[in-house]
Formats: C-alpha cells, structure tokens, sequence
C-alpha cells in the first residue's frame, strides 16, 4: 500500500504545472506592405521592464519604408505621428523629449532589427495605450492595442 500512495504522490506532483516565469518580451515584424505582424501586444505586470524586438521582413530602404515602433496613449498617436514628420528621420520621426511617449525604437529600413525597453510601471492602469510606426503615414495601418495584464 505504501508502494501505491508513494507512486499516487508522485503523479500528482508530476501533473502540477511549474511556476511560469513571465514572458517580458514580444517579437514583432513590420513589412513593406506597411503591416504589422500584430495588432495587440500584452504586457505582463509582473515584468519590471519590457521589450519589443522589431525586425522588418522586408526589402525597401529606411529612408522609403522605414518602420519604427512607438509606445504611448492610444488617444495621443495622431498628434505624436504629426510631431513626428517635422522631427525628421534623424529622430526616428519622434518628437525629442516627447512626454506623451512612453518610449520608441530606432527606425530601420528592410532586413534590419531593433528592440526598444521600457518600464511596466511606466504605464498607468486603466489608460488605454497602443503601439504604431510613426515613419509619416505609415500610423493609419501600423498599430495595435498594448495591453498590461
């Protein structure tokens, strides 16, 4: 009978899922379609900070179909985009020092990469906060919902 309880035990044991450590980054791809490759990124609120890794799968330079990824409040996007096209593309079409964004990457052109960090707790409860490319008129079909759950 102990032989049973002891290969019982073991079963349960075996059959418990193991603590999950949290997934604190999301892979995302931008083509020259002017398409991403998701529309909502989840955040975990465990995660102290979080990365989003860009790599654009296509083939047109960064000055024609450059795509970057900016964090912020969804209802700021448009006007940080129109800010955006007087920084130019020497400020990755970011605003410097822009305090609607929570954070963006560098704009690269086709088979190139990059990956912008930031802080979860940078991002408010209850706010609704989205991604997009803000490469001029690229915000009109590059976005997505970012969500911290």
């Amino acid at each position: 009978m102990f032989a049973k309880f002891t290969f019982a035990a073991a079963l349960a044991v075996a059959s418990v899922p193991a603590a999950m450590a949290a997934d604190c980054s999301f892979d995302l791809e931008g083509n020259d379609a002017m398409q991403f490759s998701a529309q909502e990124i989840i955040v975990d609120k465990t995660c102290d900070e979080f990365t989003i890794n860009l790599k654009h799968t296509g083939t047109l330079p960064v000055a024609s179909m450059g795509h970057n990824v900016v964090i912020s409040k969804k209802a700021d996007e448009q006007a940080i985009a129109n800010d955006g096209i007087a920084a130019g593309l020497d400020n990755d079409y970011v605003k410097p020092d822009d305090e609607r964004v929570v954070a963006h990457s560098d704009v690269i052109g086709g088979g190139e990469d990059t990956s912008v960090t930031f802080k979860v707790a940078d991002l408010k409860e209850g706010e609704d906060y989205g991604f997009f490319c803000s490469f001029p008129g690229h915000l009109a079909l590059m976005k997505g919902d970012l969500k911290v759950q």
